[in-house]
């Protein structure tokens, strides 16, 4: 996207809704993504419950977004490489596995976030 000039609220107007369609673009095209979104949505509630303190339920809460936000930006990496065609190039391939590595570390920065928190 070009630099349009905008500025102040426009500026941040705008930015919002190049996020929203990103999200929605995100949401309509993954499937991964529509499914750790369901997690989030069973899990979100829950750790509201079994968090203890507010921090507890921020660690809760945020290591479950952080997940969606690795997904999001995983479907950017694998969107953009395959923009340039669907022949096999090993950096190609190790960037969509980088990403790949990015979103499990997420699963896995989450559960171990869960299992300090309801396992003490």
């Amino acid at each position: 996207m070009a630099n349009s000039g905008a500025t102040g609220i426009d500026r941040i107007l705008r930015a919002f809704v190049y996020s929203w369609r990103g999200l929605r673009a995100t949401f309509r095209h993954e499937e991964a993504f529509r499914q750790e979104l369901i997690l989030v949505v069973l899990l979100a509630p829950l750790s509201l419950v079994v968090g203890d303190t507010p921090t507890e339920r921020a660690l809760l809460l945020g290591s479950l977004f952080l997940i969606l936000i690795i997904e999001v930006l995983n479907s950017g990496i694998e969107a953009t490489v395959d923009r340039f065609g669907p022949e096999q190039h090993k950096l190609a391939a190790r960037a969509k596995d980088m990403g790949s590595a990015a979103v499990l570390l997420g699963f896995l920065h989450a559960a171990v976030i869960w299992l300090l928190i309801v396992w003490p």
